[in-house]
């Protein structure tokens, strides 16, 4: 009977394999130079994941760094706002962790990852479509605690996550940050008011 996976050498992997593809993308990725950058053969990497896609897919999920966890982290720490004063900043400090080097520098290779999992879905999974709707339920959850209904709510959840995410991806291209962060401000300035007549 073969012996199964050993979790904190999966765990260790799941490390250096993240730092390896924060370092080097997915383009070029294949599992043999991977495998010896990581002291190991790709016959012990599938051993562990089944496949390349899906071993990448879980050490990104494992992240502790990624905005989706810091941002629970948040929530958690503080509590969830009360009024809409509240949730502005809240949101202020969500936005701020995008501005972080290490979350920053992770950007790239999620919009990499999320784009390849429109076009394999297959082999990576539906991370885009489970990154969005775990922001807008986080969200909605939030918008309900002010007192919204739940269709007010998610409607709300999903102008925030979708203007968000459009935000921190155009400055990936044009390196504009401090536009997209003027921008944000300005979003947040367009849907307060909104948030204080429907509470």
């Amino acid at each position: 009977m073969p012996r199964p996976p050993d979790p904190a050498k999966r765990r260790d992997l799941l490390d250096r394999v993240r730092a390896y593809v924060l370092r080097n993308g997915l383009t070029d990725l294949s599992l043999r130079p991977l495998a010896r950058a990581l002291g190991t053969s790709d016959r012990m990497l599938l051993y562990y994941f089944g496949s390349k896609e899906r071993m990448v897919a879980e050490a990104l999920a494992g992240y502790e760094r990624r905005p989706l966890l810091r941002t629970r982290e948040l929530l958690e720490a503080f509590g969830s706002p009360r009024d809409a004063a509240g949730l502005r900043r809240f949101m202020e400090a969500v936005w701020r962790q995008f501005g972080d080097p290490d979350v920053r520098a992770s950007l790239p290779l999620y919009l990499e990852i999320m784009s390849a999992s429109l076009l394999h879905p297959d082999r990576y999974g539906p991370v885009l479509h489970d990154i969005v709707t775990e922001w807008t339920d986080l969200l909605t959850s939030v918008f309900r605690d002010l007192g919204m209904d739940q269709e007010r709510a998610r409607t709300q959840a999903a102008l925030l996550t979708d203007s968000t995410f459009g935000l921190v991806i155009a400055p990936l291209a044009n390196g504009h940050w401090d536009r997209a962060d003027q921008a944000f401000h300005v979003l947040l300035d367009i849907l307060e008011p909104e948030w204080r007549a429907r509470a």
